[in-house]
């Protein structure tokens, strides 16, 4: 039997974006009269997400692009940013270090999402929410400009090397039951499944990745969730060898989850992983 298909799984319903012919867009802001904010269109899925936890110890970024690890923190309250600049960013590169071999971690910003039920993500003046759409957080064209943005005159040779972006995604309180992260196979996603779509800000545009539907993508989620626990997502690597480069993921809702389920709070921390080889 199918190591996968034998493990505990649950259904549970994801939006993958639909092929139109036009390349997507979101504003991140009220765009000018007349403009519609997204010309993004869903396509909703019922899909089976497959419990990872009896494969934990043999998940890694370079082959699934995503990993489920112990990771104890000195860090007593995550809303505090002098706390998480001075202890979390440290532990986060240490983390990620160890779980990549990485000669250097760089942490460039954090994002605390804390569950609103009714509210969509990027309401002003409304704390940061779940993503309910898939997608990826960079692509072949933000992946670098990152490095570009945030290096300054270092950019130039570390782009000549292999380099990558991986998340650090944690429950601030657990177990964690609402919202909790689905995290897609890379090596399950083919060529041309992985669409660009533009991130429209006031002073420029980013570039993330949209994900279309495809019955071989595989699926996996980490239930109940604790706060020493984290997942460490790869949403970019610049090696093209075959290993896992780019590791769609989103939010979804457990149909497992209790009824008196405390609101999502969760913290994910991104860092530019440089290597020297």
């Amino acid at each position: 039997m199918d190591v996968v298909s034998s493990l505990p799984q649950v259904l549970g319903e994801v939006v993958y974006l639909k092929k139109t012919a036009e390349k997507p867009h979101t504003y991140t802001y009220d765009p000018p009269d007349g403009v519609a904010k997204t010309n993004i269109v869903g396509e909703s899925h019922t899909i089976a997400i497959h419990d990872m936890r009896p494969l934990a110890d043999g998940l890694t970024l370079d082959q699934q692009g995503f990993a489920l690890v112990d990771a104890p923190t000195h860090v007593t309250d995550f809303y505090d940013d002098k706390q998480l600049e001075a202890t979390y960013y440290a532990e986060a590169e240490d983390l990620v270090k160890q779980a990549t071999g990485a000669s250097r971690v760089v942490v460039f910003d954090h994002t605390i999402r804390r569950r609103e039920h009714g509210v969509e993500d990027r309401t002003p003046g409304i704390p940061r929410q779940p993503v309910t759409r898939i997608h990826g957080d960079y692509t072949e064209i933000s992946g670098p400009q990152r490095v570009r943005d945030l290096m300054g005159s270092e950019a130039d040779d570390l782009l000549n090397r292999r380099f990558a972006i991986v998340n650090v995604w944690r429950p601030i309180r657990g177990p964690l039951y609402d919202a909790p992260l689905a995290v897609c196979d890379a090596k399950s996603v083919a060529d041309g499944d992985l669409v660009g779509q533009d991130l429209i800000y006031r002073d420029r545009t980013g570039e993330i990745y949209g994900l279309t539907f495809n019955p071989a993508h595989r699926w996996y989620y980490a239930p109940a969730m604790q706060a020493d626990e984290a997942l460490l997502l790869k949403c970019f690597d610049s090696a093209k060898d075959g290993r896992a480069r780019f590791m769609p993921h989103t939010s979804f809702a457990d149909p497992n989850a209790p009824a008196d389920m405390l609101p999502r709070e969760s913290i994910e921390l991104r860092t530019l992983v440089f290597f020297d080889d």
